[in-house]
C-alpha cells in the first residue's frame, strides 16, 4: 500500500492524534536539527574563507581548517540530516501504524543521548581525537554510545511498525531497512576499519561505508518521507505501486554494491571496482523509476508546485536528485574519473545531494509540519518564499561552480601544468562558492527566526482553525 491510501477505521477504534504523536518533542528535534545546520554552515563558511586566502582564524590551532571541515560534515549529517529524520519519523511512523512509538520516556532518552553524542564528535575532532574514515571521524569513545542510540531507535520505532497487521505502507518498508541498514552500516564502518583490517581492504570497507550511509541511512529515511507527504499534499494515492516495489528492491539489491567507486584506480581489485562502476549505473535506473512514480503522481496537478510551497521543496529536491543521479551515471565510469577524481567537482555532487535533495525535502517538511504543531500560520509567509528561493538558488549556482570548477581543475591536472595554475585558476570559482553559501547560510537564519516568531505567538490552547495543507494559511 502507498502512503496515500487511506485508513479505514472506526471512530471508536480510531486514536487520536494527540495520543499517538508526541508533538512537543517533533519540534524539539527540529529546533536541533536546525541549530547544528548553523553550526555545520558556518564551519562552511570558514573553511570558503580559507580556500580564498582568507582565513579568520589563522593561528588558532584547535580551529585550524582541517578539523572545522570535519565538523562541518559530520553536523549536518549527524546533527541536521539525523535529527530532522528523528524528528519526522516521531510524527509519520504513530500515524501510519495506529500506535506511539514504544515508549515515551525512551523517546526522550534518545533525544539527549543524540544530542550529547553529536555535541561531544565536535569536541573529539576539534580537539584532534578524529579517525582517519570519511565521514566516520567520530572518536572511537564515542562510536559504541552512537551504536548503542541506533539499536535503541530501531528498537523504538521498530516496534510498532512491527505490530502492523495486514500490507503495510510503502514509507514503512524503507524506515524498517533504515532502522536496520543504518545499525550495520555504522558499525561497519566505525569498527571494522579500526580494529579488524587494514591496508586496501580497509580502503574498500571505507568507500562500502561512505556511500551506505548515503544509500541506506539517508535515502530509505528520505524517499521514505517522500511516500508519506507528497500522497498527503497532492490529496492522490502514488501513481504506480509497481514502481514503489522497484525502488524499494532495487534500493536494497545495488546500493551496497557500490561504494567502491570512491576508490577507483587504487590497489583495490579492480573486478570490485568494475563491479561497483556496473552497480552505480544500475542503481541510477532505478532511481530514475522512483522519480516517474513522483512526477506521474503529480501529472494534472502540476499548478499546485506553484502554489503549495511545501510541495515545491519536494519537487525540487527531486529536480535535483534528477540532475545529481544523472551526474553519478557519468562520473563513475573510469573516463570521467580519470578527469574529475579529487577535483571539486566531486565537492559540487555532493553538496547537490545532500542540500538540494535532502535537506530541501527536510525543509518542506518543517514549512508544511511547523504550523500544524504549533496551530498558527508563519509569522512571514513572504520569509519563507524568500527561505526557499535563496537556498534553491544559492544551491543552483554553488554546485554549478563547483562542477564547472572541477573540469578546469582536472584539465589543468592532465596538462600537467604546476600545482599553483590550478590553485590560481580555482580561486575565482572558490569566490562565487563562497556568496552563494553565505546566501543559503543567510536564508537558514531567516527561516529560524522565522520559526522562532511562529512559535511566540501560537496559541497557548488549540484553537478551531489549523494551517491549510500549504503551511502557510489558516483554512
Amino acid at each position: 500500500m502507498s502512503a496515500g491510501t487511506n485508513i479505514v477505521a472506526s471512530d471508536r477504534n480510531f486514536p487520536k492524534h494527540q495520543d499517538l504523536v508526541e508533538e512537543q518533542l517533533v519540534l524539539w528535534y527540529f529546533v536541533a536539527a536546525l541549530l547544528f545546520m548553523t553550526v555545520s554552515m558556518l564551519a562552511g563558511t570558514l573553511m570558503g574563507l580559507q580556500l580564498i586566502r582568507h582565513n579568520p582564524l589563522p593561528s588558532i590551532e584547535i580551529l585550524s581548517p582541517g578539523r572545522w571541515r570535519m565538523i562541518h560534515t559530520n553536523a549536518i549529517a549527524y546533527g541536521f540530516l539525523a535529527n530532522a529524520f528523528l524528528g519526522i519519523m516521531h510524527w509519520v511512523i504513530p500515524r501510519l501504524t495506529l500506535r506511539p512509538c514504544l515508549d515515551r520516556r525512551l523517546s526522550y532518552l534518545i533525544f539527549a543521548a543524540w544530542q550529547f553524542v553529536v555535541l561531544a564528535t565536535a569536541v573529539g575532532i576539534i580537539f584532534g581525537q578524529a579517525q582517519g574514515l570519511e565521514w566516520g571521524e567520530t572518536p572511537v569513545w564515542i562510536d559504541p554510545v552512537a551504536q548503542l542510540g541506533l539499536l535503541l531507535v530501531a528498537i523504538n520505532f521498530g516496534a510498532p511498525i512491527l505490530q502492523t497487521r495486514g500490507p503495510m505502507y510503502v514509507t514503512l518498508w524503507y524506515y524498517l531497512a533504515a532502522l536496520v541498514w543504518t545499525f550495520l552500516t555504522y558499525a561497519m564502518g566505525n569498527f571494522v576499519p579500526e580494529y579488524f583490517v587494514c591496508g586496501s581492504s580497509a580502503g574498500a570497507v571505507g568507500g562500502l561505508f561512505i556511500h551506505d550511509l548515503v544509500g541506506l541511512f539517508v535515502t530509505p529515511l528520505g524517499w521514505g518521507m517522500m511516500y508519506y507527504f507528497v500522497p498527503i499534499l497532492l490529496k492522490r494515492p502514488m501513481w504506480s505501486h509497481g514502481l514503489s516495489l522497484v525502488g524499494f528492491w532495487g534500493l536494497a539489491f545495488f546500493y551496497p554494491l557500490q561504494g567502491i567507486h570512491h576508490f577507483l584506480y587504487t590497489p583495490i581489485p579492480m573486478f570490485l571496482q568494475y563491479g561497483a562502476v556496473l552497480s552505480t549505473i544500475a542503481l541510477e535506473l532505478v532511481v530514475v523509476t522512483v522519480i516517474i512514480n513522483f512526477v506521474g503522481t503529480l501529472y494534472g496537478t502540476g499548478g499546485l508546485v506553484v502554489t503549495n510551497l511545501p510541495l515545491r521543496y519536494f519537487y525540487t529536491g527531486i529536480l535535483f536528485y534528477f540532475l545529481t543521479c544523472l551526474q553519478c551515471a557519468l562520473q563513475v565510469t573510469m573516463t570521467f574519473q580519470a578527469l574529475i577524481h579529487f577535483t571539486d567537482w566531486v565537492v559540487g555532487h555532493a553538496h547537490m545531494v545532500m542540500f538540494g535533495v535532502f535537506s530541501m525535502w527536510q525543509l518542506g517538511v518543517m514549512t508544511y509540519l511547523v504550523p500544524r504543531i504549533l496551530k498558527t500560520e508563519w509569522y512571514s509567509a513572504k520569509w519563507c518564499e524568500w527561505h526557499y528561493w535563496a537556498s534553491a538558488g544559492g544551491l543552483l549556482v554553488m554546485s554549478g561552480d563547483l562542477i564547472l570548477g572541477g573540469l578546469f581543475q582536472g584539465w589543468s591536472w592532465a596538462a600537467l601544468q604546476p600545482w599553483d595554475a590550478s590553485i590560481r585558476l580555482s580561486i575565482p570559482f572558490w569566490s562565487v562558492r563562497l556568496v552563494a553559501g553565505v546566501v543559503i547560510f543567510a536564508a537558514q537564519i531567516l527561516f529560524m527566526l522565522n520559526f522562532y516568531l511562529t512559535w511566540r505567538k501560537a496559541p497557548r490552547t488549540n484553537p478551531v482553525t489549523i494551517p491549510d495543507s500549504s503551511g502557510l494559511t489558516t483554512a
